[in-house]
Order: structure tokens, then sequence, then C-alpha cells
């Protein structure tokens, strides 16, 4: 239990802060186990529990402050006595108790200023990490310790700590809390373990910027809470005081040379994160059990690697070596704000944000969806400028509707739009009018979740049909048929659920379909089965895209993407794509994860959550760069590099709100539309800060 000195060390050590820490959510409780007005009254529903510095050597307060909802508060009046806060001087007599009960962690100490036997209980929220409850209860035991002996905790043994815990459990007379209660603090005690090991634990010091080691020794727990539900357990000695479920929300990356694991959590949503590192003293970890097919399971543990992937080609090494001289300075620090950042006018009313981004081919503009109205801006230089917004976007009933969905079409001449409210038809948008001119009906009983064009670059030609998917159907539209527009003979309907989330074309119409599922089919034709189909790795991918000639696939999870390449290196397709011929059972191409770096992950306010990644796009353009965002950064991978293996080397830069879509301009991997939740911007890839890591 105690663990993480280095960091309590650094918390202890600023004098010029009074709180020491802080559980930022939770409920206070009077307990009256003699009163004949019940035996637990909750005082605050919403408190926030602080131990704080005083104004003496060796004495400490904790402070319950009653925590209100945005503008409740204001709602007092200014001369109103309000009793929003409970102090307690931290010391021996209180008898602090330690608990867990129906999964919360508990706090109890005597309330010496009531009946005998009356406590306080502050009960901590679920969504308040483990750790946080354990630094809690440590740091009180210290500050015990001190106002005790009038001297720094620092000097105090664990059996010291042990026996200032022991003395307030056992005197501690709360009476919902039994003694099986204080014993129950491993609720993974009769949890199935998968695999266990021992690490060292670090934890990332974002003022030092470095991972700073906390205890030499922990074991490390694979945990079966259920079906699908693995967690990992981290424990010093016996105690767990790190338990977390496996999943994507924990960013996890790991690093099979140097043995470690690392990931991220969070305290509470605004926060930035616990960026924490395990360091293992086996080469054992990655050897757990995976219950899925040989094939599949390589296909998986080939997507945690770091293995080099291929030599640069003569033309990408000569097209690095441009960049190095021309442009992409690095700049210090790992992010860059946008002051000095060109923006476009403001074009929209009040009230809504912007949504959904479409850049045109031909005729240079880039489009916004906001609500029912759609802005429309043109590069000037270096910059962006409004030119019109088509406002009220109508069905042809006069009925307004927000699109979920737009696409340029027809040499950008049309943009076609799908309304939620009437899922089995596209809208076809003439942009020269600025106003829905048709509604083409797909199918009665099928509903379109998604239209792409029918080739990569098919909006640059007077091209008129296009490609539809549902949730579990393929098909191609055609608007020149009467009645209902799907293509019959060219409509693949999947009898299971398949929830296909996302689908890209190639230069010549091959096809890449992505699902919630997490896995991915690549046709060759529209129609027929798929040529390949790429296992899931456990997260929904909402966004796909691929390079013209289909050799490689970008799709895009929420806290990570993967880059595929479909060339096959084996067997009797050998030199083929995964487009047009399967790949061997044994021989799955290896999917590269590009995440950002967990330390980088601690800076951020928000958890990460990626916008669709694109290539850069341009005929006969080769494909330079990818990018995507989260929350309020724009980051962009260096694609020859990553063909390199070197998946570490992005940019980033941060804007003053959140990125809600982003996309090169046509023709130019250098310059970026980025959309603002209230604005429009381009932005130049060499503005962005470049980070190189692990070199």
């Amino acid at each position: 239990m105690f663990v993480i000195k280095s960091l309590l060390g650094k918390m202890w050590g600023n004098p010029a802060n009074p709180e020491l820490i802080q559980i930022p959510a939770g409920q206070l409780y009077l307990v009256r186990p003699n009163s004949i007005k019940g035996s637990r009254e909750c005082i605050f529903p919403d408190a926030v529990a602080t131990i704080r510095r005083t104004g003496v050597e060796f004495q400490y307060q904790l402070v319950v402050t009653r925590a209100y909802e945005e503008g409740e508060e204001q709602l007092l009046e200014e001369d109103a006595e309000t009793d929003d806060e409970r102090v307690f001087l931290i010391d021996e007599e209180l008898h602090f108790h330690f608990a867990t009960l129906d999964g919360d962690a508990t706090c109890a100490w005597r309330d010496l200023s009531g009946d005998e036997g009356d406590m306080w209980e502050f009960v901590s929220s679920k969504a308040v990490p483990k750790a946080t409850n354990s630094l809690f209860e440590l740091t009180i035991l210290h500050c015990i310790y001190e106002r005790k002996h009038s001297r720094s905790h620092e000097e105090a043994s664990d059996e010291e700590l042990q026996s200032l815990k022991n003395t307030g459990e056992a005197q501690a007379l709360a009476p919902e809390t039994s003694a099986s209660d204080v014993g129950a603090e491993d609720p993974f005690k009769d949890v199935p373990v998968l695999f266990r090991t021992s690490a060292e634990l670090y934890l990332f010091d974002t003022e030092a910027d470095v991972f700073v080691i906390q205890e030499k020794e922990v074991t490390v727990d694979m945990a079966s809470n259920a079906e699908y539900d693995t967690w990992i357990v981290v424990r010093q000695k016996s105690t767990p005081f790190i338990s977390v479920p496996m999943d994507s929300d924990l960013n996890p990356r790991f690093d099979m040379a140097n043995r470690a694991f690392m990931f991220t959590f969070r305290e509470e949503e605004g926060l930035p994160g616990l960026t924490w590192c395990l360091k293992f003293n086996e080469d054992s970890f990655g050897n757990g059990r995976i219950d899925s097919p040989p094939d599949e399971q390589r296909y998986i543990q080939n997507a945690y690697e770091d293995v080099e992937m291929e030599e640069p080609e003569e033309e990408d090494a000569a097209e690095e070596q441009e960049d190095e001289v021309t442009g992409d300075v690095s700049t210090e620090g790992a992010f860059s704000d946008d002051e000095g950042e060109t923006s476009a006018s403001q074009a929209f009313r009040a009230g809504s944000k912007n949504e959904q981004l479409a850049v045109g081919y031909r005729n240079d503009l880039s489009f916004v969806t906001r609500g029912n109205q759609i802005g429309v801006f043109a590069p000037k230089e270096d910059r962006l400028r409004f030119r019109t917004t088509i406002d009220r976007v109508k069905d042809l009933h006069g009925k307004d509707f927000s699109p979920r969905k737009m696409m340029l079409h027809n040499q950008d001449s049309d943009m076609l739009l799908l309304d939620p409210s009437n899922p089995n038809s596209v809208f076809r948008l003439d942009l020269e009018y600025g106003k829905v001119v048709d509604e083409w009906k797909v199918s009665e009983n099928v509903a379109v979740s998604n239209i792409l064009p029918e080739s990569k670059y098919a909006q640059m030609n007077p091209e008129r049909t296009l490609v539809g998917h549902s949730h579990n159907g393929l098909f191609r539209i055609d608007p020149r048929l009467a009645g209902n527009k799907l293509v019959e003979s060219q409509f693949k309907q999947y009898a299971s659920k398949n929830d296909f989330s996302a689908a890209a074309t190639t230069e010549s119409g091959k096809l890449a379909v992505a699902s919630n599922k997490g896995d991915i089919r690549l046709f060759d034709q529209i129609g027929k089965n798929a040529k390949t189909a790429l296992p899931a790795l456990g997260d929904p991918i909402i966004g796909v895209d691929v390079s013209a000639d289909g050799r490689w696939l970008v799709a895009t999870c929420r806290t990570y993407l993967l880059l595929i390449d479909t060339l096959i290196g084996d067997g009797r397709y050998k030199g083929s794509f995964g487009f047009d011929r399967s790949f061997p059972a044994d021989s799955k191409p290896v999917p590269r994860r590009l995440q950002l770096k967990p330390e980088h992950v601690a800076y951020m306010e928000d958890p990460v959550s990626f916008t669709p990644a694109r290539f850069n796009t341009g005929v006969n353009e080769s494909e330079k760069t990818i990018v995507t965002s989260t929350g309020k950064y724009v980051i962009t991978w260096n694609f020859r590099r990553l063909k390199q293996g070197r998946l570490d080397d992005y940019q980033i830069k941060q804007y003053t709100s959140r990125v809600v879509a982003d996309n090169f301009k046509f023709g130019a991997d250098k310059n970026i539309i980025v959309a603002l939740e209230n604005d429009v911007l381009m932005a130049n890839k060499r503005e962005l800060s470049k980070i190189f890591l692990g070199s």
C-alpha cells in the first residue's frame, strides 16, 4: 500500500502548493448508529475531499467541500449563509479507517463533536481511479505520522505507517463497515488470472518530461473479470493499487524491445491523464492466452510489435531528402499554438457548431456543414476566405434537414447529401443554384448508411454512379435508373449483421469496407464476395482510406490508426494486392498500429478520439502524409518513414478549440484544411511541430 513515494515527495516538496492531494468526486455522510434521526445521513451528495497544509509545521487538514452544479451556486442569495465545507485537523485521535464497500472506496473517521460512536464517512466516486484513493490514504497516514512525531514522514517506515493504519481500523466504530469489509481490499482476489509476472513501475512526470520510477518490484496480473473483460491489476505485495480494464481507452502501448507496457488513464474529464509504464523483468508478458485461430493470433500480435516494414524506395528517399532541405524544421517543445494562424470569416449563424468537411477536387473550394447550413470557402494565398453560405438546406417538400453525410459529385458541380430522417434516399444539391433539386430513392428496404465515389477520383469526371452501403449490404447507385436507383445486379447483402461503418475506393474502383466489429473486407468488384477478410483487433473502425493504387490502407479506431500493406508477399499470388487475391492463411499482412506516445497523451486535456485519417490526394501524386486529429490537435504522420517502420515520426499542432474535421487540399500534401468548432482554417504542414521519438 505504501508506494509511489517519489510522486508524493514531489507533492510534499512544493510548499507553495497548499493542497497535497484531492479526490475530485464523492459523497460525504454523517453516521450516527445510536441516533433516532437515522443511522446514515448524506450531508453533501456531491463533494470534493482535499488534504491541505496549515500555517503550522507538521499539521494538516482534511477539507470536504460541497460541489455545485454549473450555475447552482449563483442561485444562492449573496447574503445567504451556506454551510458548504467541513474541516478536520488530521490527528491519530480521529481513528481514520479505510475500506471498500460495494466497490466504492471509503474513508471514515470519528466525529469528535458528536455523540459516542458518531463518524464521518467520505465515499469516493467509482470514476476515481484506485491509484488516487491509495495515494489519498497514504497521504493521510503521512500527515498523522508528522503530527504525532513532529518530524517528516520521509523518516517513517512501512511498519510504522501500517501500525497507524491498524490502530485506526481497530478503533473505528462505523456500524456499516464490518471486519469482512476491511479484509475485502482486493476485488480481484477470486478472479481467474490469465498471466502473472513481475515488473518495475514508472510514472510519467510532465514537469520533468521523464518517466520516474515508483517501485522496484510490483506484481502484474492479467485477470479475466468476465468474457471479453480483461483487467490489468498491479499489486505491491498483496495489495492492488492499480486495476483498470484492458481497452483502447488506456491508449496502451507495447515496447517489446524493452519489455515495457505503457498506458494512460484519467481521474476525471478535463484533467490530464496519469501515464504509467511497466518494465517487465521477464520476456514473457506477450505470451498470454489469445482465444482465436493461429493466423488471426499472428495478425493481432503483429499489430502490437515494432517490426521494420521495408527499405525506402529510391524515389521515396529522394523526396525525403528534399523535405529535409526545404522545410519540416523541428521546433522546440511537443505542441505549438495557433498564434498568428490565418482564419476564415465567421460564416454561420450563432448557436450550432461546425460538423463535416468536404474538400473539392476541381474547383478548389471547401464546404463545411453546421446544422442545416453549408459554408463555402476558397483559398487565397496562404489562407481560406469565406465565399458564401447555403442557408437552410431543404428537401423537395420544403422541409429543413441537417445533412449527416455530404459528398461532392459530378466534377464538383453537385453535393450529395444524406438526410437522417429519410434513410432510403440520396439528395442532390446543385451548387450553382444552392438548393436541393433531386431526391434519388435508393430502395424501399435498404437504408443508406454511407455513400462514396465510384472510384477515388471519380468526382474529377462527369461520373453519374456512386457506391453505397447499409449496415450489412454493399451496392451501386445509378441515378439514371427509373424508379429505385439501387443496381440489383451489383448488390451484395450479408445474412448476418456486419455493422459496416466506413468504406473507401481505389483509383480503379476496388473497395475496402470496415465495420464497427473492427474487421476489414477488400473487394475487387461490388456484388461479389470479398477477396480478403482481415480480422478485428477488438475496436470499432470509424474511418478508412486507401492509396490510389490500392497497396496501402489506413483504418481509424478511436485511439489508434491501423496502417496495412495489402501486397501479398508469399505464395501463389505473390506480388498481387489483397483486393485482387486472397492472402495465404499463414501470411496475413502485418498491421501497423499508429498512436500517440503515452507521455504526449499525458499533456492532453481530453482522451484521444481520432477523426477519420486520410492520405493526401492528387492525380499522379504519391501518398506522402497521413492526417488526423484529436481534441484540439492536428497530427500528421510521414508516410515514407512509416514504411521504414518509424511509427513515432509524427507532427502535431494545437488549436484553441476542438478540431471536428480535417483533410488535405487536393493535389498538395503541405496544406491541410482544418474545421474547428467555430472556424475554418488552412494550415501548412511545415508549421506543425515535429517530434522525433525513439531515435
